[in-house]
């Protein structure tokens, strides 16, 4: 029976993120329906995963596991076909693929892929770096950044920062407002680091229109009138030009999809 509301159970014995974010993409592909997703993380026994499908199996809801200990593995998947609960195994089949092609057993240890290496601390410094320059809090950022992003007010400057700084890159955002002149380290940084945010008039009234619901500020403020966008994109758009940036629109993209198309642009 169809439903416009699902829960997915994403259950580890890690922390559960490559869970997580395979759930988002996919629930992503039926917006706007609505996918709850409920983590439990750090499952070391059979006794919370019994817990677990107890709740999924009263709320109907699909259960995905990237459980690595072969015996909590094989419990959850005992488990969930005796009860029959919709569940997907996100790592068993890649894994015992892997160990056929490579002809030897894999470790079955959690959480490898959150060892404390290099890589770890180069993305614990882009994250600090990130929130340090924020808005062109301190447009020294910008001379120091691998990546800039300008663009008008929501236009994801800051979430798309804190993505980007998860995959190493130090990001400064420098917000584009036609009262106020851009800081002149924008046009010195050379124009390869630069990336232009646009987005639709009437994508852009819509957003702004739910953030002053959020802040319990009446729609009809001028932050989300035609005028004053239209307004804001042209003058946004000429100083692009004037930097001669690369320009990404972000209408009805994710967060996640502008952030591969910045990625993929600094890699070629």
């Amino acid at each position: 029976m169809a439903t416009s509301s699902v829960t997915v159970y994403v259950v580890s014995d890690s922390a559960g993120d490559t869970g997580e974010l395979a759930v988002r993409a996919a629930a992503a592909q039926f917006h706007p329906l609505n996918v709850q997703i409920r983590r439990a993380g750090f499952i070391q026994r059979r006794e919370g995963i019994d817990t677990i499908l107890d709740i999924a199996a009263t709320e109907q809801a699909i259960v995905l596991y990237t459980l690595v200990i072969p015996e909590l593995r094989d419990h959850m998947t005992q488990e969930t076909a005796r009860r029959k609960i919709a569940a997907i195994d996100l790592l068993g089949p890649l894994i015992g693929q892997m160990e056929r092609q490579f002809g030897r057993e894999s470790r079955h240890e959690p959480g490898l892929n959150h060892v404390l290496d290099a890589g770890y601390f180069r993305k614990v410094e882009a994250v600090e770096f990130a929130v340090r320059y924020d808005d062109a809090r301190d447009v020294a950022g910008v001379m120091k950044a691998d990546i800039v992003l300008t663009g008008v007010s929501r236009t994801s400057k800051t979430p798309l920062s804190m993505v980007l700084a998860h995959k190493t890159y130090k990001v400064a955002n420098v917000p584009l407002v036609p009262e106020l002149t851009p800081p002149k380290e924008l046009f010195q940084v050379p124009v390869r680091k630069v990336i232009g945010l646009t987005i639709r008039p009437d994508a852009l009234n819509a957003i702004r229109k739910e953030r002053l619901k959020a802040l319990g500020l009446p729609n009809t403020a001028s932050y989300a009138t035609p005028e004053r966008i239209a307004q804001e994109l042209a003058y946004a758009h000429g100083v692009m030009e004037r930097i001669g940036c690369v320009i990404i629109d972000v209408s009805n993209k994710a967060v996640e999809e502008t952030a591969s198309l910045i990625m993929e642009h600094f890699e070629q």
